[in-house]
């Protein structure tokens, strides 16, 4: 009796990233490996009757990679979508929470994206890639994961890209979801889902060249006095303030921050890494009360770095202040998901 993998299909994007890198001689690694290379090293993979198709996207580290890239990935992963039964990407490790985000936004069609990496490169003793690559390929092929957008797999876990971090320089159980845990788990190399994102939104599709927005993030610290921000005033086109605490800055910071929404998007998150901003239980100067009725955005349960992600996406797409508005109140898990500003592009479970 055929198993439920011998008729799947996934296809392999390789980026490239510590999971491909090969020392070359002078005792440092770099993204050498292919796709088909990777698959080559990974036990196993041959006796799960899933067929594998191969694209060699980029041969980049992790910290080299652009949204541009991750915009054309989607592209291509839509292009190709017709015949298969989800996508695997191999990336650096550095950058995967924040571009399984952006592929999570662009991703519209039902099967599943899974991005892994691996901590240790192949030169080393316990090297994690091809293990989290047969995961994340025994994933992708699952039909359990249809509708469950973009997934990070790594270390036998399966995040959900809005949520997963990365915590740790060198552990390979450097990803987690501090809001929520993980979606699942791989057991006996079978991926289980304990529980389900029951809505996913997406965006419709950037417009082709359009201009990359400038957004930095910047990260407020004791005694923080704004005078970076009075240089990037005319330089910005949306700012993401990592807040201390539930969303809360120094009073010196107000009409500085006043003055930003004022002519960009402002997006106030949190630097703790998980829990929600606030929006009603502190009222002095600075306080996340004081901030949002300045017409600053609140990011609820999204981080800093996805905060930017979705800006930054957004800002492909809109400048109304009201829709970028809606879209946060969404995606970070303080409004009705019917509330979502492209309605067409709300996938619930």
């Amino acid at each position: 009796m055929p198993t439920v993998e011998s008729s799947r299909r996934v296809t392999v994007f390789a980026l490239g990233g510590t999971i491909a890198m090969t020392d070359p001689g002078g005792g440092t690694v770099t993204p050498t490996l292919s796709a088909q290379q990777l698959l080559t090293a990974v036990p196993g993979l041959a006796t799960t009757g899933i067929e594998i198709d191969t694209v060699d996207f980029r041969h980049k580290p992790g910290a080299s990679l652009t949204p541009a890239d991750i915009v054309a990935l989607a592209a291509e992963i839509a292009a190709g979508g017709d015949g298969i039964d989800g996508a695997v990407i191999t990336q650096g490790t550095d950058t995967i929470e924040e571009t399984a985000y952006l592929l999570d936004l662009l991703h519209t069609a039902d099967f599943p994206v899974v991005v892994t990496g691996a901590m240790r490169n192949p030169t080393l003793a316990g090297a994690d890639g091809p293990a989290n690559i047969l995961a994340a390929i025994r994933t992708a092929a699952d039909p359990a994961m249809q509708g469950q957008g973009c997934l990070v797999v790594f270390n036998d876990e399966i995040h959900a890209a809005h949520r997963v971090r990365k915590t740790h320089t060198t552990s390979t159980a450097t990803f987690t979801s501090p809001n929520g845990g993980p979606l699942g788990y791989l057991t006996e190399n079978q991926p289980r889902l304990l529980n389900r994102r029951p809505h996913r939104p997406t965006l419709p599709a950037a417009p082709v060249g359009a201009t990359a927005p400038h957004i930095p993030v910047v990260t407020v610290t004791l005694g923080y006095t704004g005078s970076v921000l009075r240089a990037l005033a005319e330089q910005v086109d949306g700012l993401v303030v990592a807040g201390f605490g539930a969303g809360h800055v120094p009073a010196d910071l107000v009409d500085i921050l006043t003055e930003f929404a004022a002519t960009v998007p402002v997006v106030l998150a949190s630097r703790t890494g998980s829990g929600s901003v606030l929006s009603a239980t502190y009222g002095f100067p600075g306080s996340e009360q004081d901030l949002l009725a300045r017409g600053l955005v609140r990011a609820g349960y999204l981080d800093p770095l996805k905060s930017r992600i979705l800006l930054h996406a957004l800002l492909g797409l809109t400048a109304d202040r009201a829709v970028i508005a809606d879209a946060f109140a969404v995606a970070g898990g303080y409004a009705d998901p019917d509330s979502w500003p492209w309605p067409d592009h709300l996938h619930e479970d």
